[in-house]
């Protein structure tokens, strides 16, 4: 029986030698903030796949955490963690290939406009408005299972959304930080783009729990429907806003106290 490539190896010596031998390395991103590097590789029977290499400790531990997110989490609008191989004391991930453009490219050093007309976040925020509200609707429905298995996000932003222009689906990628919940903040602060973190992430010894998440989520739907970046050109309705206000309330108790309950609030003021 021949072996798959990919998925039927458990330890390679190098990663990028290893995939030039058994396929076409067409995509590397090198100057990833997350201590990895990935590779999207075409396969000799023309299957395209995402490998994904921790190259530092912090990128092993956010691997590790990754790779038992998704062994609880399935949801087709996340794109899962397949396989992984051993490489000296570190992993490689193995993920399905998803054509799209990550809306905020999270590279070391690298353009951080998001208002560039041809940015990949401004060309979306550009789509109908159906088209976002549909983008939305996917990614609350991805949270319901998140919170079904008991999961709370951490580190979800623009960065984590992978939009394919060409069929107008979003795909949820690098969820590598998300955990078991509640816990407790241990470090200054968790991980994440101050866009969307809610404020006890920034505080150790603060609870994390899905009304954390719920905090994030109403971020991402207020940053996702305005035409701009300064929060200033709101593309929604006066019901959705109040859906966002109320779940991105200071105090978690202020919030909607479930990520199904905010996803309720907001499909019912969507439906208005």
């Amino acid at each position: 029986m021949v072996l798959h490539p990919l998925l039927g190896v458990d330890e390679v010596p190098a990663v990028e030698p290893y995939l030039g031998r058994v396929g076409e390395v067409f995509r590397v991103f090198r100057e990833q903030d997350s201590g990895c590097v990935s590779y999207g590789v075409r396969l000799l029977d023309g299957a395209r796949w995402f490998v994904k290499e921790a190259v530092t400790d912090r990128g092993r531990l956010s691997l590790d955490r990754g790779w038992t997110f998704h062994r609880s989490v399935r949801h087709r609008a996340i794109v899962p963690q397949v396989h992984r191989i051993a490489v000296e004391d570190r992993w490689a991930v193995v993920m399905p290939w998803r054509n799209g453009e990550v809306l905020y490219p999270a590279t070391v050093g690298g353009p951080r406009d998001r208002t560039a007309p041809d940015s990949p976040l401004a060309r979306f925020r550009a789509l109908p408005t159906a088209r976002v509200l549909d983008a939305i609707d996917r990614i609350l429905d991805a949270h319901l299972a998140v919170e079904v298995a008991g999961q709370v996000a951490v580190d979800f932003y623009d960065g984590a959304l992978l939009y394919d222009f060409t069929a107008d689906v979003v795909h949820l990628v690098d969820l590598d930080e998300y955990r078991p919940g509640p816990f407790v903040v241990e470090e200054e602060r968790l991980p994440g783009s101050r866009r969307f973190m809610a404020p006890e992430e920034f505080v150790q010894g603060s609870v994390i729990d899905t009304r954390t998440t719920v905090f994030t989520l109403g971020r991402t739907a207020r940053l996702l429907l305005d035409a701009g970046d300064e929060e200033q050109a709101w593309r929604g309705t006066p019901a959705q806003q109040a859906v966002i206000i109320r779940a991105t309330r200071a105090d978690p108790e202020d919030r909607f106290g479930h990520v199904h309950d905010f996803a309720a609030a907001w499909r019912s003021a969507t439906a208005v």
